[in-house]
């Protein structure tokens, strides 16, 4: 019962990881396309301070926290291939979590070095990778190292 307890609160950070993670480049979107200084600039900063700070990284921290617990209750996972897959891809999900702040610092210092179209393609990297996460995990695909 309690890897279930936990299992749950770790899907619940996950999902809340996520939203934060689908939604931040979504609003860089909007936010490209606005002005340095105006109004709108400083609302969108607001905004995206409070997803990172207050929804991303609480998530992050407790995803992992959850994550661990799971993996010490259930260290044979370590020896399936498609689990050391699966924590690569968080890996990369986590150095975009990373990416997507010093996105906000480049906003923050007004610069629009980037085009829209970047922010748009961006959008799609978490979608792609929580849909390889979730086969991974609900498939446990037999993957060997030849």
């Amino acid at each position: 019962m309690f890897y279930d307890i936990i299992k749950s609160f770790h899907l619940i950070a996950v999902i809340s990881w996520m939203v934060g993670l689908l939604y931040l480049p979504r609003i860089y979107v909007y936010h490209n396309e606005k002005k340095a200084e105006s109004e709108s600039d400083k609302t969108f900063l607001i905004m995206e301070y409070k997803l990172y700070h207050y929804i991303m990284n609480p998530a992050l921290i407790v995803t992992y926290v959850f994550g661990l617990i799971l993996i010490y209750e259930r260290q044979d996972f370590l020896n399936e291939f498609y689990f050391l897959i699966k924590i690569s891809l968080v890996i990369i999900l986590t150095i975009f979590h990373l990416y997507l702040y010093l996105l906000y610092k480049n906003f923050k210092k007004g610069y629009r070095v980037k085009s829209t179209k970047f922010y748009r393609f961006i959008n799609e990297i978490p979608t792609i990778l929580m849909i390889m996460i979730i086969l991974l995990i609900f498939v446990k695909p037999d993957l060997y190292i030849s």
